[in-house]
């Protein structure tokens, strides 16, 4: 059971990661950002806590019989206070008054992990239970209380973020509202698959009943489930643009690939060393900076009858205007790049024209220039330039 739960904390621990690599430089300046990397590492403690391992690791360590219980549930407790921080920053409004709630909260949930820590204390739990305290000690004085303080006050936060969600999410659209349904989806099964057999197992001790299944063998793996899908929702609506952004930066960058070796010869651009952590993104950029520095570079070589010439071909052969820009400045490009390997001299009056490449932003002008490349007659060896 250990192994699988360290695994989910793993796993619900790495988007946090993932929030911060995307931007570290703004990062720690954002609320948002913060919080919700926050609320996932705190859940992911709280997995960590559970685990029947760590439990007794920390047992041993202080010497006190289930001194890992008040931990984890106040973890727990920290980890229902992040939850509606994280709301409170996501809806926003005048600063004063987020920092007022913010403050709210954390003065209620520390108020309840002190009182975990002193009923616990107050409590007679000398038989240590790894995976069954929260039914084997429903009924002793003090420990009672501290069960039902910690599933109250987790109950509270999940209750509250169903009621923003269903709210927010007749407002939104797109991701955000994707990301709404996915938290109010673990929420939802938080709440009836952890919480309600938690209560029921408690209160079936109570009673005089032996439900302990639902709290040992029903509820851990719904909320591990829980917990995975409400930090998917979180963290949806802020990574999938950028891995959106960052899959078409590996395509752009391949896309460059003819392009960028057929001038790279030119680029005098320094070239850091590449590391195989680098996204497609900062790759991308590096190989625009060194392919407009070797555009430069060649621009003493562009021949505008080449270009003229190209454009008239391109053009009778049905291309459109644009098209058959885009084709006459390869070929441009590529009797510029013979002229320069054959260690000719620059020509005595070069084209003046600019390319499309150099006019628009980003990486998109410099594409359509890689695409017509290969196909320009210009690149073949039996084309000479005239």
């Amino acid at each position: 059971m250990s192994v699988v739960v360290y695994l989910a904390a793993c796993v619900f621990g790495f988007s946090s990661v993932l929030l911060f690599r995307r931007r570290p430089g703004t990062a720690q300046r954002d609320p948002l950002t913060v919080s919700t990397c926050a609320a996932i590492v705190l859940g992911a403690l709280v997995f960590v806590c559970a685990a029947p391992l760590t439990l007794s690791t920390v047992n041993d360590l202080t010497g006190i019989p289930n001194f890992g219980a008040p931990l984890t549930y106040g973890m727990l407790s920290a980890y229902s206070c992040s939850l509606l921080i994280l709301l409170i920053n996501w809806r926003g409004g005048p600063r004063e008054q987020v920092r007022r709630l913010v403050l709210r909260c954390v003065a209620a949930y520390g108020a309840v992990i002190v009182a975990i820590v002193v009923l616990f204390a107050l409590g007679d739990a000398r038989t240590e239970r790894l995976t069954d305290l929260d039914t084997y000690y429903a009924t002793t004085p003090g420990l009672r209380e501290m069960i039902l303080l910690y599933l109250l006050g987790h109950s509270a936060a999940m209750l509250a973020m169903c009621a923003v969600c269903v709210k927010w999410g007749r407002a939104v659209t797109g991701l955000l509202r994707t990301g709404l349904r996915l938290i109010l989806a673990g929420a939802l099964l938080d709440l009836l698959g952890f919480q309600a057999t938690k209560y029921t197992a408690v209160v079936a001790r109570w009673a005089g009943y032996d439900l302990d299944f639902l709290s040992t063998s029903v509820a851990p793996p719904m909320a591990s489930l829980a917990a995975l899908i409400c930090s998917a929702g979180f963290v949806l609506p802020r990574l999938l643009p950028a891995a959106v952004a960052q899959w078409r930066g590996l395509g752009d960058h391949r896309e460059l690939g003819p392009l960028w070796s057929a001038v790279r010869f030119a680029s005098t651009a320094p070239q850091p060393r590449t590391a195989w952590w680098w996204l497609p993104q900062e790759r991308l950029r590096w190989r625009e900076v060194s392919i407009h520095d070797a555009l430069l570079a060649l621009a003493p070589y562009f021949d505008e009858d080449v270009r003229t010439r190209a454009l008239d071909e391109a053009l009778r052969a049905g291309r459109s205007a644009h098209q058959a820009r885009i084709d006459a400045e390869a070929a441009m490009v590529a009797a510029a790049t013979r002229r320069a390997t054959a260690h000719e001299p620059p020509l005595d009056a070069p084209s003046p024209y600019r390319l499309h490449a150099t006019e628009v932003p980003g990486t998109s002008g410099l594409v359509e220039l890689a695409r017509a490349l290969p196909r320009c007659p210009w690149t073949r060896p039996d084309v000479r330039v005239r």
